[in-house]
């Protein structure tokens, strides 16, 4: 069985546990805080993965801006991937997701704990309105959201980077915030390879790109950038 499988199976109590408080506390969510809601869904990563024996090794933590909100623009592997920098940065982030995925069970609960946001990858108008949301909840009250710029992932995709989508970096713009590339390695090995038993995988925090710097870009050169600061990243830890 793969690791994904053994993982619900072995963790099925647990899973059970984490939905239903997560459903009861949101049905009232003005009463715990982002940081309680956050520190619940890290708690279930924590639990899960010492479960399984993964992982996650962070780098370059201390690179992430100190005050106000950002963007957080990943290579995007598998299931793992939120999980895994949920696991390695402390401050509550919350994460965007394709909106078909969006209500798997656990999923669904992830993303209503952190206040995420899903919507359709064609949907244009939904997207700029998520936009343009994040953008007012990253001004205004400091908000960090994961965004994945390949749109989507391969199974088993050995740590190769998919082209970013330009206008996944709309989000930024509006938002004038500064944009934090992440480098994850080997996280497809967790849940979306044939590999089993226990992984343990790596995300790299780069060097955040200011508005100041990525202001008079066009959103194609911003993309072009952050892929290739990732990717030489990458190659950089696979070289050793």
């Amino acid at each position: 069985m793969s690791n994904y499988v053994v993982t619900i199976i072995k963790n099925l109590h647990r899973i059970i546990y984490y939905v239903v408080k997560a459903r009861i506390w949101m049905r009232h969510p003005e009463r715990h805080s982002l940081e309680d809601r956050y520190a619940v869904a890290r708690e279930m990563v924590s639990k899960m993965n010492g479960s399984m024996g993964y992982k996650t090794v962070a780098i370059g933590q201390d690179k992430l801006p100190k005050e106000g909100g950002y963007i957080l623009y990943p290579n995007h592997q598998g299931k793992y991937d939120v999980p895994g920098i949920f696991a390695t940065h402390d401050a509550p982030c919350s994460f965007v997701m394709d909106e078909a995925k969006a209500h798997i069970i656990l999923v669904a609960e992830f993303l209503m704990l952190v206040d995420g946001k899903s919507f359709g990858l064609t949907d244009l108008r939904g997207t700029i309105r998520v936009f343009q949301e994040m953008a007012k909840e990253i001004q205004k009250d400091g908000k960090k959201y994961i965004l994945f710029p390949e749109g989507g992932y391969k199974e088993n995709n050995q740590n190769v980077v998919e082209p970013f989508k330009a206008g996944s970096f709309k989000a930024a713009q509006m938002a004038k915030c500064p944009i934090v590339p992440v480098a994850l390695v080997d996280s497809y090995k967790v849940y979306n390879s044939p590999h089993k038993g226990p992984v343990t995988t790596y995300v790299y925090y780069l060097d955040p790109i200011s508005y100041e710097e990525y202001k008079g870009m066009k959103t194609q050169e911003i993309a072009t950038l952050v892929e290739n600061r990732i990717k030489d990243k990458i190659k950089e830890h696979i070289a050793g």
